[in-house]
C-alpha cells in the first residue's frame, strides 16, 4: 500500500495538516479497500505546536520519512521576511535519506522548505501568491509561477495554499488511480472533483452582490448539452439575460469568461470519456463538443500538455472500460 507521510513542523497550520489524511485516507478501491496509508510525523515524536490555541501529538519522528512513498509538508508559522532557519539540520538529513522515487509535496509556504533544500533549483514551483516576490528574491533559481493553484513536476509537487492543497491531493489520487476513484473521493469529501493546476489563484476577487439572477442553472444546462455547439448567445438566452449582463454575471460568479469555462468543461468531459470508455478519439471529440479529433488534440495539448491517446494510456482507470453505443 502506498504510504503517505505528513510532516508536522512547529507552528503547523491545522487545516492544511488535515488535508492529506482526509483526501488520501478517503480514497478507496471499487471493493472499498483503502489505497493509501497515511501517518503523521514531527521532527521528533510528541507534541507539536500549531498556529492555533492547541497542540497536536504525533506518534512518529523523522524516521517515518524513510518509509514514505509520498511526503507532504503543510505550511507552518513563519515570517519569510526574517532570516530564519527554514530547514533544520535534522530535517535536512532526513530528506537526504529519502528512498529513491519518493514524491515530495509542499502546500503553501512549505515550498520554502523544498527550496531551501535545493530541491526546486531549476524546476517549476508554486507558492502562495502573497509570498511570490519574497520567494523569488530568496530563491532566484526556482522557476516560480505565482498565479497557478499547483505545479506537478513529477516527483516534486507544490501547491499555492489552503484549498489548493485539496486540489493537489485529489490530483495525485487521479494520477495514481484514475478519475473514477478521484471523483468518488471528492464526493465523499464534499469538494469539487477537479480544478486544474494552471487555474488562477483568484487573487483578491470581490464576492458578487447577492442577486436573484444567477448563471448556475445555465451552467448546469450547458453541462448536460456539451455535445452541442453552444454559443454565448445560446447561454445568455437560456439565462434570460442580455449577452452583456450574462457575461458580467458569469465572470463574477465563476471567475472565468463563459468561453473559458465551457472549454474547461469540454476538456474535463473528454478526460472522463478517455479514462472510462473505449470510444475512439473522434467520437470523444464529438461528445465533448469539440467537433473533430484535431480540435480535441489541440485543446488537450494546450490544457494538459498531452494528446488524447497519450492521456488515455497514462490515466486509464483500472476498472474495465465501458463502451458506449
Amino acid at each position: 500500500m502506498h504510504r503517505v507521510v505528513v510532516l508536522a513542523l512547529d507552528g503547523v497550520y491545522p487545516f492544511e495538516l488535515g488535508i492529506p489524511r482526509r483526501v488520501f485516507g478517503t480514497a478507496a478501491a471499487p471493493d472499498g479497500s483503502p489505497l493509501y496509508e497515511v501517518v503523521t510525523c514531527g521532527l521528533t515524536s510528541g507534541p507539536v505546536r500549531t498556529d492555533a490555541d492547541f497542540a497536536v501529538h504525533v506518534e512518529h519522528g523523522l524516521e517515518a520519512l524513510e518509509t514514505a512513498d509520498t511526503v507532504v509538508i503543510p505550511p507552518f508559522v513563519c515570517d519569510p521576511a526574517e532570516d530564519r532557519e527554514w530547514l533544520p539540520g535534522p530535517l535536512a538529513g532526513a530528506l537526504a535519506r529519502l528512498r529513491p522515487g519518493t514524491r515530495l509535496v509542499s502546500i503553501c509556504t512549505a515550498s520554502y522548505v523544498l527550496a531551501e533544500a535545493g530541491l526546486l533549483d531549476g524546476r517549476p514551483a508554486a507558492t502562495h501568491w502573497n509570498e511570490a516576490d519574497r520567494f523569488r528574491r530568496r530563491f532566484p533559481g526556482v522557476r516560480l509561477d505565482p498565479d497557478v493553484l499547483f505545479v506537478d513536476d513529477g516527483d516534486l509537487l507544490t501547491a499555492a495554499g489552503a484549498a489548493s492543497g485539496i486540489d493537489l491531493c485529489l490530483h495525485l489520487v487521479r494520477r495514481d488511480h484514475g478519475s473514477a476513484v478521484a471523483n468518488r473521493t471528492a464526493r465523499l469529501c464534499v469538494v469539487p472533483p477537479w480544478r486544474e493546476g494552471g487555474q488562477a489563484q483568484f487573487i483578491e476577487r470581490p464576492v458578487p452582490e447577492p442577486s436573484d439572477a444567477s448563471t448556475a442553472a445555465t451552467r448546469q444546462w450547458a453541462l448536460e448539452h456539451l455535445d452541442r455547439p453552444l454559443t454565448l448567445s445560446d447561454l445568455a438566452r437560456h439565462a434570460r439575460m442580455s449577452v452583456r449582463t450574462f457575461s458580467r454575471r458569469f465572470r463574477d460568479e465563476v471567475g472565468l469568461t463563459p468561453g473559458q469555462w465551457l472549454t474547461r468543461q469540454r476538456v474535463e468531459h473528454a478526460r472522463r470519456l478517455l479514462e472510462t470508455t473505449d470510444l475512439p478519439v473522434d467520437r470523444v471529440a464529438a461528445e465533448a463538443g469539440f467537433g473533430t479529433a484535431a480540435s480535441l488534440r489541440q485543446h488537450m495539448a494546450a490544457t494538459l500538455g498531452v494528446p488524447p491517446s497519450a492521456y488515455r494510456q497514462t490515466f486509464r482507470a483500472e476498472a474495465p472500460a465501458v463502451t458506449r453505443r
